[in-house]
């Protein structure tokens, strides 16, 4: 079993999570990311390299190399849990596709002791990568943050062409495909951005559901921590109220669509 030797570079492991697919999950945070989000509420996940980041007065090392020997014992420790509640096992990030032979690999030896898995990613990566996870994996969470590529662009620094081509190609290799959508106050918080991008996700074969994910700022205080300006400190979340209708706005499409996920 060679690729339990594989090694990848992660920043954080999250037991008892609720919100990153069904149940309760375990999260592998992977270090490295392609893109810059203004509101990224990780900024230590986007570079791949390891860092020092200040945090309650206190230097903290950020990322580690680990294998998937080492880490799977403490994947597996909630297994209880998991069986119980439809459980598993997140890879997120960053980006899980900048290190895709090491999600491969961890998705692999999950499944072959009986996890459920699942990854949150962007799909901005050549589709050859996503290709290597796909026998592994039971659920892929997929942002699609903008229809527009310009603006796109303007707020994470990527165009969005190849992340919407890889949509289709996930939408037709039979995974159960979520589309979620960061809603973010001045980038994506209008009735016509959201139905724009349910209105696409309502095209892609097999996906059911479009999950609204409210801008926070829970993430504000590390950029501090890490020597970095928080360009959003004047953005508010939005109101439940404009969730609600954007919620309902996003139902036109006929999707199940819901507030969180």
């Amino acid at each position: 079993m060679d690729f339990y030797s594989t090694k990848g570079r992660i920043f954080n492991i999250q037991r008892f999570s609720i919100h990153d697919g069904p149940g309760i999950r375990t999260i592998v945070f992977f270090k490295g990311c392609f893109m810059r989000c203004a509101w990224c509420c990780n900024p230590e996940s986007q570079s791949y390299e390891i860092e020092t980041m200040m945090e309650k007065g206190k230097e903290k090392t950020v990322g580690k190399d680990v294998t998937v020997a080492e880490i799977l014992p403490e994947l597996l420790a909630d297994g209880p849990y998991y069986r119980r509640s439809g459980g598993g096992v997140t890879l997120s990030g960053g980006e899980i596709l900048g290190q895709p032979d090491f999600a491969r690999d961890l998705l692999r030896a999950c499944k072959q002791n009986g996890l459920h898995t699942a990854v949150e990613s962007t799909a901005n990566a050549p589709f050859e990568d996503i290709q290597k996870i796909l026998p592994y994996l039971d659920l892929y969470l997929m942002d699609i943050k903008h229809i527009n590529s310009a603006k796109h662009k303007e707020y994470t620094g990527a165009c969005n062409e190849r992340i919407l081509k890889n949509a289709k190609k996930l939408a037709q290799s039979g995974v159960e495909l979520i589309i979620r959508t960061p809603v973010v106050p001045g980038f994506n918080d209008t009735a016509e951005e959201i139905r724009a991008i349910s209105k696409f996700a309502a095209t892609l074969p097999g996906v059911k559901e479009h999950h609204l994910l409210p801008y926070h700022r829970l993430g504000q205080d590390k950029y501090g921590g890490l020597g970095r300006e928080y360009s959003l400190k004047e953005i508010l979340p939005p109101e439940p109220e404009k969730m609600s209708y954007l919620l309902s706005v996003a139902e036109e499409s006929g999707l199940k669509c819901q507030i969180g996920g």
